[in-house]
């Protein structure tokens, strides 16, 4: 992942998205443009449909509607590539997967158990450097604080470089220098790798420290601006 500018010549278009559990209309009409270099944060009640947002994009509902990456410099639209942080995972504690194992396995089409490849290795160690956890690279799965496995998840979901970044609450359980720490890594990511983030959060502070756009959810786009805009007028 070389480091870049962000250039503003790029977008992800969520257009028009519906999702419909039997006759529940869980999302209607969902219109988002994402601009490389740009943090946009989904808010909303519980239930508003953050979630099923979420995998609408990933594909992992039924909806109708279309999901775009247009290169605007290029003006061609191509396949988009999607890196996604989870809430969470189940790791067992002392599980023997090391960091390397977990990443090399998502990368690799050689299974890691056959042999260690150097060449990987290092190129693995010098990703995770980025966010901080390259001596991280041998250590434990299941050794490591909610704060360094959520980046280690990080580097994972950025390699390759991704056109849009989905992070889902991904701060969650994570204590508070473990907090800052991850939004300066998801700055960095927007501020000098050109990257395109969606984030879900509860953490209303945040958002207004870090979010370029926030989008307020309720079934529908209720309100987007900027972090000033939406929280004047709903007070949230």
């Amino acid at each position: 992942m070389k480091e870049n500018k962000a250039c503003g010549l790029h977008c992800t278009k969520i257009s028009n998205i519906s999702v419909k559990y039997g006759k529940e209309q869980v999302l209607k009409n969902v219109n988002i443009h994402i601009h490389c270099g740009e943090l946009t944060v989904i808010i909303g009640k519980n239930g508003a449909g953050k979630s099923t947002l979420l995998k609408a994009i990933l594909g992992e509902v039924e909806h109708t509607g279309t999901i775009t990456f247009m290169d605007i410099k290029s003006k061609l639209t191509k396949k988009i590539k999607i890196g996604y942080v989870p809430q969470s995972i189940n790791v067992e504690k002392n599980m023997p997967t090391t960091v390397y194992d977990m990443f090399a396995s998502c990368i690799s089409k050689v299974p890691v158990y056959l042999k260690k490849d150097n060449k990987a290795y290092n190129e693995i160690k010098a990703h995770l450097k980025i966010f901080g956890v390259d001596h991280l690279i041998n250590k434990g799965i299941g050794d490591l604080s909610g704060g360094e496995l959520q980046r280690v998840l990080l580097a994972i979901a950025t390699k390759p470089a991704p056109n849009l970044l989905i992070l889902d609450e991904p701060v969650s359980g994570i204590d508070k220098n473990g907090i800052k720490d991850f939004y300066k890594i998801v700055n960095k990511l927007k501020t000098q790798y050109d990257m395109s983030i969606i984030l879900v959060s509860h953490d209303l502070e945040l958002v207004k420290k870090y979010a370029d756009k926030v989008i307020l959810l309720d079934k529908e786009v209720i309100k987007e601006g900027t972090p000033n805009e939406v929280f004047r007028k709903f007070r949230v």
